[in-house]
């Protein structure tokens, strides 16, 4: 067999040698921790296909066996132990762990990731169960089963129960939508899983013993359920009729059924007839269901197993043994030997005398204790059937057999040829010799009473290291005192109990029978003189020692040492003090294969084997420690020299006469034990109750009197604590107030030194202020220097403009002269050659008139137009002089310009007005002059036309014209001639103007009802008048002309003074708009 420690490894083989075919058990892993110390395994579970299963053990390391591919690989750490496992889901790499804070976690064995997180449990989950799909799980803990969802990992239902009723299991049946649940009072229902509706209820059975069933399996086909529990009794029932339809009964080894698993096989359509049973023993056995068959077994005493899985597919066995480790087994190794004969239990010596060692008639006897209860069920028949090994002993005496096969006689020549039974099958024979009952159900009924009041102080009497031997001391005690009373006073009990409680620490109940055989027995007698020690038992060890040594009692009796003193120890101790555990173990094998009164003799028998120590001993102490440790002792001459005294000791002083043969204990009840004092022990009893509640009184008054000084005391220490903290503060309060007064000179001091300081930075402050100051007045008086010279710069470059604009403006105004000069000369010239124009045309006129006198009426109109060209000749000059005025509008343009350059200056706009204003007076001043200068040319030429008329003959003249049409006439000269100049005409009253002088005669009005022809005819008689009348005329014409040049000269040079004027007035502007600038400029910094 291999042995794999994967210790701390992340992964690895499984072995590192290929198992040899035929073995069973294939590898066996192991882990240890750094500290060497072995970590166990607790719970493993198989995959679909069987070839991987999990195992998680007690640190919380979850790791994966791969069989097919030899491989192990830690899958998760989840930090507390496991109490379920799940490994059958639809998605294959996920598994479920049931933890210890009652949670369920999904994990993924690749990825190692936290898929889930499961809660709802409040205790620990013993069980996990997963649909065939893979789709759902059930978990089970003693007080709730809850249905999960694994796709969403939600729940979807809850079984509640009632709390007197606990529930032992809750799982799917293979292949089907039903959930079956089985409580603690053997009720199994089963539900259909999609609406949770109850499908029937499987009938209890109604007689035999209570099962309380525990462990259950069902076929893979799901159509049958075996169930087992506190005995070896298993019910198979068939779920397609719900019915009973066996009990099987397992060997009389098997008194509790553990856990149950059908073997699979390839070959039996789902229909499983092999099923695994393990027991308390540790051992699992695989029986044939219908054939009661015993086929193979696992495990052992010494090897147990503690739980195990079995492969879907069948081929593997995984177990958890007893000592943590896990066992992989081959289960077509463990089938191969079926046919095998069984291998030998029991060695039996048969032969003559005791030094005979011949082990050639060695057989193996192996029988199981009929136990026929059917039960009956809804009137049908159970069928039973028992386990019988074949049996192969010889013929004996009857009063020799003991139960399981075994002869006492041979047992006691078996032991005195080896001087003890093998240590594997010691218990086993203990058991046959003893004749134990095995009572389940009296020995329940003793431990449910709980701890018996008389040992729930044990360990302060008794301290023992091991808490799992304390309390299985305490429970076995306790038992002792619930069925007798006496055991609850009796002192040395937990004494003779011990030894045996720490030989059968796994099985309370045997060691519970054990311990009372051997009182029942061994123990005859011991309790008559209660409470004292029993004297008779102990005179009839000295009559022993007086008849076989009597020197070695006469030296006791010389030192005063009783029985009781050098017996007792030995009785009362069952020699636990002065053996060690093996020479108990062989000396127990001697006592239990002979009479209750061998362990009398065997006291004798120590003490006369020590007689040479003893001897030497003189004080009672020496004594006392004597018998009270172990001392240098060969046992096997002790138990030679007991055989020896219980051959050779008369009878009228054996202990044998006055003890009783050995009485095994009653089957399913234990007997009544009332070999005491019952009043002694009764008022012991009373006694001790009554002092254990004076004992509690006194418990309770003392908690309180305690209570009270620990409160006494802590005020006490409060108090003191206070007062030494009032001094300690008041100590500190005048060290605080001499620090205070320390500081408080300092900061003096500091304050004198910070005043001087600030007075001195004072000083600086105002120093580098004045300094700052002088130093921003300097900056203030340069930034305004700079803004100074740059409004000097800024205004001496606009006075240049302003001169360049001026003296463009002027040359402008001089070109504008001498353009205006210029056609002032062509005005002169033009006038001049108008007047020879006008005279050589009044010339022609008047030669024309005075040639074609008969034609009045067409020189008179010839006459009128030549006046008219006169006329329009008159209005030219006359626009020429009204070029004066646009030269004006020219000016005014000019003021506009500068208006526009100084928009913002008020008063600029103000001159500027006030300038057009006056230009505008001038302009009208000038029109009137104009008009004036027009009326008074028109009045001449009137004045001279009148003349001319006046001269002519009185047949050329023509009638008078009206003052009214001379008016008109030279209104619409006037008129005429400011419209053709551009000048407004000047609005009159006058309805008359006189047009001639004094000299020219009397005015003659012009009738409008002369006709044209009549004016003609007038100016013809004008131009045939005398040539002293034409010399007249010419010399008015001259005159009116110097008139005129007169008159134009005067109006030249009242424009030229106008224009000198205007120039000044815009010099004065401009350079006032140039002061307001730098007024502003100065203003704005």
């Amino acid at each position: 067999m291999e042995v794999t420690d994967i210790g701390n490894k992340l992964e690895g083989k499984v072995w590192h040698r290929k198992p040899t075919p035929g073995k069973s058990v294939l590898v066996t892993v192991v882990r240890t921790s750094q500290q060497a110390k072995t970590v166990r395994f607790l719970h493993v579970a198989f995959d679909t296909t069987g070839d991987s299963f999990l195992a998680g053990d007690h640190h919380g390391n979850i790791y994966v066996f791969d069989i097919s591919r030899n491989r192990f690989r830690l899958v998760q750490k989840t930090g507390q132990a496991c109490t379920a496992l799940a490994f059958s889901l639809r998605r294959t790499t996920e598994f479920l762990v049931a933890l210890a804070d009652y949670t369920i976690k999904c994990f993924d064995k690749d990825t190692k990731q936290l898929v889930s997180w499961m809660r709802g449990h409040e205790g620990a989950v013993s069980s996990i169960s997963v649909h065939s799909s893979g789709r759902y799980a059930i978990s089970t803990s003693s007080d709730t089963a809850q249905l999960w969802d694994l796709d969403t990992f939600q729940r979807k239902r809850k079984l509640n129960i009632q709390q007197s009723v606990g529930i032992q299991r809750v799982f799917f049946l293979p292949l089907s939508n039903t959930i079956l649940s089985c409580f603690s009072d053997d009720s199994i229902f089963a539900w259909e899983s999609d609406t949770l509706i109850c499908k029937y209820q499987l009938p209890v059975p109604d007689c035999g013993p209570k099962i309380s069933y525990k462990a259950f399996a069902v076929t893979r086909d799901g159509k049958s359920l075996a169930a087992g529990g506190r005995s070896n009794l298993l019910h198979l029932w068939c779920l397609d009729n719900k019915q009973l339809i066996r009990v099987i009964q397992m060997p009389t080894q098997v008194r509790t059924v553990r856990q149950l698993d059908f073997l699979p096989d390839s070959f039996d359509g789902g229909a499983s007839q092999t099923l695994g049973v393990l027991s308390q023993d540790g051992v699992m056995r695989f029986i044939n269901i219908h054939t009661c068959k015993l086929l193979f077994y696992m495990g052992s005493h010494d090897d147990a197993i503690t739980t195990a899985a079995v492969s879907p597919n069948g081929r593997h066995v995984v177990a958890i043994m007893d000592n943590g480790s896990i066992n992989v087994y081959s289960v077509q190794s463990l089938t191969q030997e079926v046919n095998k004969p069984p291998p030998s239990q029991v060695a039996v010596v048969t032969g003559g005398g005791a030094d005979d060692q011949d082990l050639s008639n060695l057989k193996v006897r192996v029988r199981s204790e009929v136990v026929q209860r059917p039960a009956k069920s809804l009137g049908r028949r159970t069928q039973v059937k028992v386990l019988r090994p074949p049996a192969g002993s010889t013929a004996e005496d009857k009063e020799n057999e003991l139960p399981a096969g075994l002869n006492k006689k041979r047992l006691v020549a078996l032991l005195k040829a080896f001087g003890e039974y093998p240590a594997k099958y010691r218990m086993f024979v203990w058991r046959s010799l003893l004749c134990l009952p095995e009572n389940h159900a009296a020995y329940s009924s003793l431990t449910d009473k709980g701890l018996h009041s008389a040992y729930l102080a044990l360990n302060d009497k008794y301290p023992i290291k091991s808490h799992k031997l304390q309390r299985g001391l305490q429970r076995v005690l306790s038992a002792f005192a619930h069925w007798a009373a006496i055991f609850g006073e009796v002192e040395y009990l937990p004494l003779v109990a011990f030894p045996f409680v720490k030989l059968f620490q796994n099985n309370p109940m045997l060691c519970f029978e054990v311990v009372a055989t051997v009182i029942v027995n061994w123990g005859q007698h011991w309790f008559e003189y209660f409470p004292n020690p029993p004297l008779n038992i102990l005179s009839m060890a000295e009559n022993v020692l007086a008849h076989h040594d009597k020197e070695l009692l006469q030296h006791l009796v010389d030192c005063g040492i009783t029985s009781q003193l050098y017996v007792w120890p030995l009785l009362e101790t069952l020699f636990s003090e002065v053996l060690t555990r093996d020479e108990w173990l062989r000396l127990f094998d001697n006592i239990f294969s002979n009479h209750p009164s061998f362990l009398l003799i065997t006291c004798v028998a120590y003490v006369t084997c020590c007689r040479e120590p003893l001897l030497l001993c003189s004080q009672k102490q020496d004594f006392e420690y004597f018998f009270h440790h172990r001392n240098n002792l060969d046992l096997g001459a002790m138990i030679k020299e007991a055989y020896r005294l219980m051959g050779s000791t008369p009878a009228d002083i054996h202990p044998r006469t006055m003890l009783s043969d050995f009485t095994p204990l009653t089957k399913g009840q234990y007997p009544v034990f009332n070999h005491y004092p019952q009043f002694i022990v009764d008022y012991q009893s009373r006694e001790r109750e009554k002092i254990r509640l004076q004992e509690m009184e006194y418990l309770r008054e003392r908690q309180e009197v305690s209570a009270m000084h620990a409160d006494f005391l802590r005020r006490q220490a409060k108090e003191e604590a206070y007062y030494a903290q009032q001094e300690l503060l008041q100590k500190a309060e005048e060290q605080r107030k001499n620090i205070l007064a320390q500081e408080e000179e300092k900061l003096t001091q500091q304050r004198a030194k910070l005043a001087s300081m600030k007075r001195e930075l004072k000083v600086k402050e105002l120093q580098l202020l004045d300094e700052t100051k002088r130093r921003f007045l300097k900056h203030q008086q340069d930034l305004r220097a700079s803004q100074v010279q740059r409004l000097d710069q800024e205004i001496s470059r606009k006075m240049d403009l302003r001169e360049r604009e001026t003296a463009a403006a002027v040359q402008d105004l001089e070109v504008r002269q001498m353009e205006l000069e210029a056609q002032r000369r062509r005005l002169e010239q033009h006038l001049f050659k108008e007047q020879e124009r006008m005279g050589r045309e009044v010339e022609e006129e008047t030669e024309v008139r005075m040639r074609r006198a008969e034609r009045e009426g067409e020189s008179y109109t010839e006459l009128l137009h030549r006046t008219e060209t006169n006329m329009q000749v008159l209005e030219e000059s006359l626009a020429e002089a009204c070029q004066l005025g646009l030269d004006s509008d020219w000016q005014r343009e000019v003021a506009e310009r500068l208006q526009q350059v100084d928009a913002k200056q008020e008063r600029k706009r103000e001159r500027l007005a006030e300038l057009h204003r006056q230009t505008l007076a001038e302009e009208e001043r000038l029109a009137d002059t104009v008009r004036d200068v027009a009326g008074r040319r028109w009045d001449e030429v009137m004045s001279s036309r009148a003349q001319l008329q006046e001269q002519q003959p009185p047949w050329e003249q023509q009638p008078p014209r009206s003052t009214a049409d001379k008016d008109d006439q030279r209104q619409m000269g006037v008129r005429s001639l400011c419209s053709t100049r551009g000048l407004p005409p000047r609005a009159s009253a006058t309805t008359a103007v006189n047009v001639g002088s004094s000299t020219a005669g009397p005015a003659v009005r012009h009738n409008p009802a002369t006709s044209p022809k009549q004016a003609g005819t007038n100016m013809v008689c004008l131009n045939s008048s005398s040539p002293s009348e034409s010399t007249a005329t010419n010399f008015s014409l001259d005159r009116g002309r110097a008139q005129l040049d007169s008159s134009e000269r005067q109006l030249l040079k009242e424009v030229r003074e106008l224009r000198q004027k205007l120039a000044a007035r815009a010099r004065e502007g401009s350079s006032a708009s140039s002061q307001s600038v730098l007024t502003l400029s100065s203003v704005s910094p």
